[in-house]
Formats: structure tokens, C-alpha cells, sequence
């Protein structure tokens, strides 16, 4: 294996992990931003209450994309799979 090629196998599961961890991590953050801000403008602030939306909305998103998720990180696999014979000339 080159170092030319490593460093594209590299980039693309680089490029594929932020492309499937943004939507969740995207949607986490957005779903904090609001419970603070309902925290702050009711002076509620208790833990739960923070913790609740987030695990509920990411899960929300999880099972919405879950197909477009697989189908990203199997065409990543597959690609790979497939550039294994020229990689051990």
C-alpha cells in the first residue's frame, strides 16, 4: 500500500464519519439550544430536563436516517472491499 492511497482511504472514512455523525450531533445541539433557552426564560434548571429531549430527538433522528446511515457507511465498506487488490501490489 502507498502512502497516497492510505491517505485517500483516510480522507474518505474521515469524510464518511462526519457525514454520518453530523444529523445526530446537529440535531442534539439545536435540541439543547432550545431547552436552555426554555430553561432560562422559565428559571427551570434542573439536569433532566436537558437530557430528556436530547436522548429522545437523537433517537428520533436516528431511526428517520437509519437507512440513508447504512446505505452511506456500506458504500464506504464496499469501496474499500473493493480497492483491496490493487492495494497489496
Amino acid at each position: 500500500m502507498t502512502p497516497e492511497a492510505a491517505i485517500d482511504i483516510t480522507g474518505a472514512l474521515v469524510k464518511t464519519i462526519l457525514t454520518v455523525s453530523m444529523p445526530l450531533l446537529l440535531s442534539s445541539m439545536g435540541i439543547g439550544l432550545v431547552v436552555s433557552l426554555i430553561q432560562t426564560v422559565t428559571s427551570l434548571h434542573e439536569q433532566t430536563l436537558a437530557f430528556v429531549p436530547k436522548a429522545l430527538g437523537v433517537l428520533g433522528v436516528l431511526l428517520v436516517l437509519l437507512p440513508w446511515l447504512a446505505r452511506t457507511v456500506l458504500d464506504y465498506t464496499v469501496e474499500v472491499i473493493n480497492q483491496m487488490p490493487a492495494l497489496a501490489r
